[in-house]
């Protein structure tokens, strides 16, 4: 069942979603050679909890880590750890927050520059899907237009969307109905109305669109060692169409291409 959210309810996860947004401005800054993503994660933890808000993924399901943390082939889910960045690397790190009781959630793939041809327009195409697909969260549009606009975008430009990860509802849980797949028909899905809140997601190769599992169960890795991306919003549905409730776009700068 998907749960509708009222006005007010909407302003708490745009209050989520701004802590959300300041923790990944503050790790922009630190996403530099040298820095391990356990270093981020605590960076990151003792920000949210110093908002007074709570990191979601931390204890989710077990998960140990307060952020993943992606690197290159790594396409999401990954547990932060010892690894250090590199010059040429491209990292997704996923965030969620929880305050007073409201979840936001968002991604953004940073590169370590400089980075190879291939990964500039791998983070720009998946980048620019998203903001396409955010788009197309509008009251009577079916939840296809949101998939079909990152599909149809990632595919114009030679790049394979990921099809056994999907985005999801959000609200007082990080995962609500509906399931929302970065593919399918513009027909396709339950019509979007006002209330609905998205938490969409591409997850872009370079190369083929099939996954495989780590060894720690977590962490999930393009098959073919093809470099991968993923960035995600929290989009509400309004009657005046799509509100981004996480809009790091509009401040995070060039490390996320």
């Amino acid at each position: 069942m998907i749960v509708k959210k009222s006005p007010a309810e909407i302003e708490r996860m745009a209050a989520a979603g701004d802590i959300l947004v300041r923790t990944h401005r503050l790790l922009e800054g630190k996403v530099r050679p040298g820095a391990t993503t356990k270093e981020l994660d605590e960076a990151a933890e003792r920000f949210i909890r110093s908002q007074g808000a709570v990191p979601s993924f931390k204890g989710y399901r077990g998960f140990p880590g307060a952020i993943c943390a992606s690197p290159n082939h790594m396409v999401v889910h990954g547990i932060p750890g010892p690894y250090k960045l590199e010059r040429g690397d491209v990292i997704s790190i996923d965030i969620g927050v929880t305050y007073e009781g409201w979840v936001a959630d968002a991604a953004i793939t940073y590169a370590l520059e400089p980075v190879t041809p291939i990964a500039e327009k791998l983070l720009t195409v998946t980048k620019e899907s998203l903001l396409k697909a955010a788009g197309a969260a509008r009251p009577g549009n079916r939840l296809g237009a949101v998939s079909n606009a990152v599909q149809s975008h990632v595919e114009a430009n030679g790049l394979s969307v990921v099809r056994s990860l999907v985005g999801h509802g959000i609200g007082r849980d990080m995962h609500e109905d509906p399931q929302i797949p970065n593919f399918g028909p513009v027909s396709s899905g339950p019509k979007l109305e006002e209330g609905m809140v998205l938490a969409v997601e591409p997850m872009v190769t370079a190369g083929r669109h099939t996954v495989r599992m780590g060894d720690d169960h977590w962490a999930i890795y393009s098959q073919d060692g093809s470099l991968a991306a993923h960035f995600e919003f929290t989009i509400a549905v309004t009657a005046s169409g799509p509100r981004i409730l996480t809009p790091w776009h509009e401040h995070i700068g060039a490390a996320a291409a």
